[in-house]
Formats: C-alpha cells, structure tokens, sequence
C-alpha cells in the first residue's frame, strides 16, 4: 500500500528503526529520535544495496515518487 503524507507525518518513533514501504523498494525508514529518511532497497550481483535518498519533510512523498520513477526510466 502507498504511502500518503499524512501517513508519514503521524508516524511516531519507536524503541526500534522502523519502515514504512511505499513501492518497487522505496522506504521511509524512522529513527526512534524522530528523524526520517527515504531508503531505496535493490539487489547488484545478488546482494542486497541500499541508497540513501533523502531526508523528510525536504523531500515529500511526491516529489520522491517522481524522481524514483525518472531515475528507473518509467
């Protein structure tokens, strides 16, 4: 399911990193001191990567799901 924004400004941190998915390996990953970050899973030669992509709120859900789209060329 996608994320919304509203989704992601009530998220609250927890003891513990947490994801919140939204689609094709893109995640918002929040910190327990409150901090959000966007994440983007993918695999190279059959191990697992992760990108560093961005901090919330400087950039949204929107504009984050543009620039995923763009970069895979869809």
């Amino acid at each position: 399911m996608a994320l919304t924004d509203t989704k992601i400004k009530n998220a609250k941190p927890e003891e513990k990193p947490y994801k919140m998915g939204d689609a094709g390996g893109l995640y918002l990953l929040v910190n327990p001191s409150g901090s959000k970050y966007w994440r983007f899973d993918y695999r190279f030669l059959g191990k697992r990567k992760t990108l560093a992509v961005g901090v919330y709120p400087a950039f949204g859900r929107t504009v984050m799901t543009q620039q995923f789209l763009l970069k895979l060329g869809c």
